[in-house]
């Protein structure tokens, strides 16, 4: 496929994009969660043993003292150290496990993560040591689960790091709490969290659940928005948060923050349907800017041109002009990615760009 013919499939694509965008709608669960509802870590030090020459060795002491510790339960532990000062299997790791934001209960197992803390060069073949796992916080000691099992590396390339499948054991519930005092707070995600999100949420959760008594819901900040719980479904809140979760209503009532998000390493450029621009004139060195002008019987071998070396992007005459129009101008130009990338940023370092540059790594 030519250029011309990727670009002409890319603008298909774009204007359906548009076109679909338009009509349909997002989910209160698409944009925002319910507090209560995150997901939470546990964490531990451990040994990985079984190592096949490739652990920390005899003398890195903050791995040898715990494995010293252990093995002097059953054997003299005036003898340990001298006999692990060649040890080269064992390795001191840190654990971490993610509890679902669902919640876990008793018996549930979940993944661990695997991270080698001192000079071991590979964990692969290693088996992690039972240890258990405690909540990130000093003022508790409390046990929520115990790990252990083989480590599988992912990478290859990076060796150190590995995972072990269901390796951690919770030993108590831990449960989410969404409704406090009859309330329940929907938390908006970054890139949605503003004012005029936040207040038409809470306007359309009131139009939709409320919309003869009083308001449930109200926007406390750009990311809060807090919903009382009628007190006929406090007992089984259940049914209210499912129906408050799926509701949905047009993206035209959710006001979005203009953004352009670029990734210069792949050349990939993303933006927002609400991005715009100031009346600007464009030149740029070895840029060629072809028009085709559309002739009484059109002829794709032999279309009439008009070549130009400036672009002024403004084609509604009215002040102002979308970054859409500019990228229409791209494709017909054949303008390649990194060129895009450089106007667009010399577009706002001239303040002419309406919208929140983003770059990605």
């Amino acid at each position: 496929m030519t250029q011309r013919n990727v670009q002409w499939v890319l603008g298909i694509v774009i204007a359906m994009g548009f076109a679909i965008s338009s009509a349909d709608a997002v989910q209160v669960q698409d944009i925002a969660r319910l507090k209560g509802s995150e997901s939470n870590k546990i964490l531990g030090m451990g040994l990985v043993v079984g190592l096949n020459g490739t652990g920390d060795g005899g003398k890195f002491a903050p791995a040898m003292r715990p494995l010293a510790q252990m093995i002097g339960r059953f054997v003299d532990p005036n003898t340990v150290w001298t006999e692990l000062k060649d040890a080269k299997n064992v390795a001191l790791v840190s654990i971490t496990a993610e509890l679902p934001a669902s919640g876990v209960r008793e018996g549930d197992r979940v993944d661990v993560r695997i991270s080698s803390i001192g000079p071991a060069k590979s964990l692969k073949g290693g088996t992690l040591f039972m240890i258990p796992l405690m909540a990130p916080r000093p003022d508790t000691e409390m046990i929520f689960a115990f790990a252990e099992g083989s480590v599988s590396i992912e990478d290859e390339d990076n060796p150190t790091v590995g995972v072990i499948a269901n390796g951690a054991t919770l030993t108590r519930d831990i449960m989410t709490q969404n409704v406090h005092n009859g309330q329940i707070t929907l938390v908006i995600s970054a890139e949605h969290a503003s004012w005029p999100v936040a207040r038409n949420l809470a306007q359309n959760i009131n139009d939709e659940l409320a919309p003869e008594g009083p308001p449930l819901a109200r926007a406390i900040n750009p990311k809060n928005v807090t919903v009382q719980v009628p007190m006929w479904e406090r007992n089984d809140p259940s049914l209210f948060l499912s129906k408050l979760m799926v509701m949905s209503f047009p993206i035209s009532l959710m006001p979005i923050e203009a953004r352009v998000v670029i990734n210069e390493r792949t050349g990939t450029i993303v933006m927002s349907g609400n991005v715009e621009i100031s009346p600007i004139v464009i030149s740029k060195k070895g840029l060629t800017i072809t028009k085709l002008l559309p002739a009484p019987l059109p002829d794709e071998l032999n279309p009439l041109t008009n070549e130009q070396r400036f672009i002024g992007v403004d084609p509604a005459d009215k002040g102002g002009a979308r970054l859409a129009d500019l990228i229409e101008a791209f494709n017909q130009l054949k303008v390649d990615a990194k060129d895009r990338i450089e106007i667009i940023k010399a577009i706002d370092a001239a303040g002419h760009l309406h919208a929140k540059l983003i770059f990605e790594l």
